[in-house]
């Protein structure tokens, strides 16, 4: 070897990938995809003359794959080898930040330290595979490091460390990193990288990916941490990027989920939501669709999650004025005469903004908006497109039925009047329609009785004990069968008659009479409706609204 050689000799550092700058530049634009992101990112490299020639491009494909898969240096992963690449890790994380600070503006002098850590990083994607040995993560102090990550261009190792699947194969090893990330605020960290990434630059707007798809992980794996997410900024940042001019993509479709997600049983982000005038921007996004459908399919997925996000939020009473004063009534009143793919669920957040007592003022304003125009239509006939965009039959008739008997109980003075004669009207045509959904779904509930009562015959010859949560699981699945919508449809029955018009009395038991039906069987259903109720309500209300439908009973 010549004097010349041994200047140019350079070392090889492990099986991980050549020396080579092309190579260098490979590995470092190489992209890991998750399983949200797969098909998403493609592998990158510099056109060299090798790579020009026909069908190399796939050996190269071929040899970043081989290389992904191999352990560093070819041996076993274990503790001890896991140990020596987090040291690594850190020693090369703390050069790269040193020279970073030293040459700010000249990126020559740390690019050799930033390959290196990149280099690391690669290696450690194995990590992800043993979340029993997370705990080194931890011990060893690479969390800080982890999260120093994120204003680098590196949030995939996170996502994959993150991964659900490989939470849950080690629960353990996952609370311990879990742990570690929240305690060094991650959710505070990472909505503060992804305010300064740039968008319309691709490997920035994968950043942003990465990112939520390491909350998302997090928040499945541990949703209580949602609350906790939302107070770090999360919320906020949410709710800026889904309003923000920019054309649909998948970044978008993807914050409506966690928004979603964030919003599911949770009280305190419907609240924090509202506080942050988030209703408003719900429906102005929403509006969009009043007359036009979604143009792909995630466009629809996202108009899906933000409605499903609007109906979680309605859940909070405080939540359903702001929606009022939103002109949320008015919108969903469009929608549902618009006839595009919104009106499906526009019905279901209706349903939603005017259950219960708190639905009070908006009962009356949808009355005034003169929503019973639109609403009986949809009782009297069951849209055939319903089922084009996978809503059933029932599915739509509950909550038709639901807006009704919500009304109903809440409606007082010229509004209640209003909803009444809307019975009367045309021979009473609405009230034969009624009958028939009773006839319908009490028909769908015996065939669901009589398969129960098989079952629980069975049950009785082998031995086995009936106890209550065997018969608050036959009671659900009698409410799936229909149970459900047969209650509303006799509440209505019930109320209609109790509302001192003769002729819509006389109509229902006529019907009655005439098909077999019985006056027994309808009380014996509102008895168990008054018994199931009130369901996560004070026992003030439970105990008022059972007086209220035996009162109506006695009467009917």
């Amino acid at each position: 070897m010549d004097v010349g050689e041994l200047l140019n000799y350079q070392p090889d550092r492990g099986a991980k990938r050549p020396r080579g700058e092309d190579s260098r530049e490979e590995s470092r634009s190489k992209q890991k995809t998750t399983g949200r992101d797969a098909g998403r990112v493609l592998v990158r490299s510099e056109p060299d003359s090798e790579e020009q020639t026909g069908g190399d491009g796939e050996k190269i494909l071929q040899r970043l794959m081989d290389q992904d898969g191999e352990d560093p240096e070819g041996e076993l992963v274990d503790e001890s080898t896991v140990k020596k690449m987090i040291l690594t890790f850190e020693k090369r994380s703390y050069k790269n930040q040193e020279l970073r600070i030293k040459f700010p503006d000249n990126p020559e002098k740390f690019m050799e330290a930033e390959l290196d850590l990149n280099d690391i990083i690669q290696e450690m994607h194995v990590i992800a595979t043993i979340p029993e040995l997370y705990h080194l993560l931890v011990e060893l102090n690479a969390v800080h490091s982890l999260l120093g990550l994120l204003s680098h261009d590196n949030t995939d190792i996170l996502n994959e460390l993150t991964d659900i699947d490989t939470l849950h194969e080690s629960e353990e090893g996952a609370e311990v990193l879990i742990d570690a990330l929240l305690e060094g605020q991650v959710v505070a960290l990472m909505v503060q990288n992804m305010e300064r990434l740039d968008e319309t630059v691709k490997e920035e707007a994968d950043g942003v990916y990465n990112t939520l798809a390491v909350i998302e992980n997090m928040a499945e794996f541990r949703p209580g941490l949602c609350t906790e997410a939302a107070q770090q900024g999360l919320m906020q940042w949410l709710l800026k990027r889904i309003k923000a001019k920019m054309p649909f993509d998948a970044n978008k479709l993807y914050c409506s989920e966690i928004l979603a997600i964030l919003l599911q049983n949770n009280d305190k982000t419907r609240e924090l939501l509202g506080e942050m005038d988030g209703i408003d921007v719900l429906l102005q996004q929403l509006s969009v669709f009043k007359r036009h459908n979604p143009a792909t399919a995630e466009e629809q997925e996202m108009m899906e999650n933000l409605f499903d996000a609007l109906c979680s939020c309605l859940m909070l009473p405080a939540n359903r004025d702001r929606f009022l004063r939103g002109e949320g009534l008015q919108l969903m009143n469009l929608m549902l005469r618009e006839k595009k793919m919104s009106r499906v669920s526009a019905l279901k957040v209706l349903d939603y903004g005017v259950i219960g007592p708190e639905g009070s003022d908006n009962c009356h304003k949808f009355v005034d908006i003169l929503g019973l125009r639109t609403i009986f239509p949809l009782f009297m006939k069951t849209p055939k497109k319903m089922k084009k965009v996978g809503v059933s039959d029932k599915e739509h008739e509950e909550h038709v039925c639901s807006i009704i008997a919500s009304m109903l109980r809440n409606l007082k003075g010229q509004q209640r009047s209003r909803l009444l004669s809307k019975f009367t009207e045309n021979d009473c045509e609405k009230v034969d329609r009624l009958m028939e959904l009773h006839f319908k779904y009490l028909e769908a509930v015996q065939l669901a009785d009589k398969r129960i009562e098989g079952e629980k015959h069975d049950m009785v010859r082998r031995g086995e004990i009936i106890d209550d949560a065997m018969d608050d699981e036959f009671y659900l699945r009698r409410l799936d069968a229909g149970l459900f919508v047969l209650q509303l449809v006799c509440y209505i029955m019930v109320e209609i008659c109790n509302a001192g018009v003769p002729q819509l009395q006389q109509r229902v038991h006529q019907i009655l009479n005439l098909r077999g039906g019985s006056v027994k069987i309808v009380r014996h259903i509102m008895r168990e409706y008054a018994e199931n109720i009130g369901d996560g309500k004070s026992e003030e209300f439970k105990e008022s609204e059972q007086k209220r439908i035996m009162e109506l009973l006695e009467n009917f």
